[in-house]
């Protein structure tokens, strides 16, 4: 599928932003996001079986989501999330 460009906009062009690992820092990047208009999809990390039956009580409670964006608003997203704890930027393909 190739993605659709009117004046300088890009549509259809869905990046991994960033990982978040916890529920309370998933709650304020949302709210920072809608506040600043950045569309997301959240994807929710399942934790493998073994992960869940032999990890300790931290890794039991621990939360892993991927945030995806439009390529378009990661440069402001990238600003927005400075200082926000639990998140961790993915890496960009170099093209």
């Amino acid at each position: 599928m190739t993605s659709l460009s009117f004046d300088d906009r890009v549509f259809n062009r869905e990046v991994p932003f960033c990982r978040v690992y916890s529920l309370d820092s998933k709650e304020k990047l949302e709210k920072l996001f809608l506040k600043n208009r950045i569309s997301y999809f959240i994807e929710w990390q399942d934790r493998s079986f073994l992960s869940c039956m032999f990890g300790n009580e931290k890794q039991k409670e621990k939360s892993m989501f991927t945030i995806r964006i439009n390529e378009a608003d990661v440069e402001r997203a990238t600003e927005l999330i400075k200082g926000l704890e639990s998140v961790k930027l993915r890496k960009a393909k170099e093209e």
